[in-house]
């Protein structure tokens, strides 16, 4: 018995793992432009409601482009403008198309794969500095319907693992776009994710903090519970303050330059370095300071 299936989803989300790796996966390409437009005059002379009317086609980009080179999408878009005119005599141009297909046909399933692949070209161009880019899969979001919520939500996120400290003011301007969009919402939520958008495309980036909590939690994993050391204990009753907790604990404030020069990481793990300064105008600075204060403790 041979089964076969047909999904116009990617079968990585809608079939489960188990029946995947026993199926042989053909993925079927968009159509071209020629196969869509051929396909529409075949459905013009042999459709029981199409061939009844004189149906002329001046221009068929605005067809093609809604289709998203996907067949059956472009048929229904047909159907819907022919319907829409209701004439026995139809000239359609690219005019009569957008004026007249009132449903939104962007190619974007919010569920699918098509949701990923945006919202992942989109990152990727803010974190590539192109904000021309950023701005053209932002317009695809929205032209799709996605939720300002989300997209806000992921330039949050980005503004701290991408931008960090070598400009900290990302990280404000994306807290009040997400805060912003929550409260205006569509259509003008658009012109402040631009804005954002822009913004965090064209400053400039660091992922050194991103960086350095991966490899605190990794040393976490591999070390388990280290000791607190002692002088950094607190020490809220007498028995403990008797045992030592927080005795010889320096208060940085209380030396010059208000630093210290005392362990704070746990005996075993004592001169490890997690937190590499990205290579940028505001780290670089932060990168002088730590080497002034620890000398060579953990390579500045």
């Amino acid at each position: 018995v041979t089964l076969i299936g047909a999904t116009t989803e990617n079968p990585s989300f809608e079939v489960i793992s188990a029946l995947l790796s026993r199926c042989q996966i053909y993925i079927l390409q968009n159509l071209t432009e020629e196969e869509l437009i051929s396909l529409l005059q075949k459905a013009i002379k042999t459709d029981a409601v199409f061939s009844t009317k004189k149906i002329e086609i001046a221009e068929y980009e605005a067809l093609i482009r809604l289709s998203g080179g996907d067949a059956r999408k472009l048929l229904n878009i047909f159907e819907l403008l022919v319907n829409a005119l209701d004439s026995d005599e139809i000239n359609i141009t690219n005019k009569t198309v957008l004026d007249n297909v009132q449903q939104n046909m962007a190619l974007y399933d919010k569920a699918g794969e098509q949701h990923y692949d945006i919202i992942s070209a989109f990152i990727k161009s803010i974190r590539g500095s192109d904000p021309n880019a950023a701005v053209y899969w932002l317009a695809r979001m929205i032209a799709g319907g996605e939720d300002a919520s989300f997209i806000a939500r992921r330039l949050l996120i980005l503004a701290s693992e991408d931008i960090g400290n070598a400009n900290p003011n990302a990280l404000l301007l994306a807290n009040t776009c997400f805060q912003s969009v929550n409260v205006i919402g569509w259509p003008e939520s658009r012109i402040i994710l631009s804005q954002t958008v822009v913004y965090l495309a064209t400053s400039a980036k660091s992922n050194a903090s991103y960086e350095a909590i991966g490899k605190a939690q990794q040393l976490v994993a591999q070390t388990g519970d280290l000791p607190v050391p002692l002088h950094l204990r607190n020490a809220p009753t007498k028995l403990m303050k008797n045992i030592g907790y927080g005795a010889a604990y320096q208060y940085a404030h209380a030396f010059e330059g208000n630093f210290a020069d005392q362990e704070y990481l746990p005996e075993n793990i004592s001169g490890t370095k997690f937190y590499q300064p990205g290579q940028n105008s505001a780290e670089a600075k932060a990168q002088e300071h730590l080497k002034k204060l620890w000398k060579g403790k953990y390579g500045y």
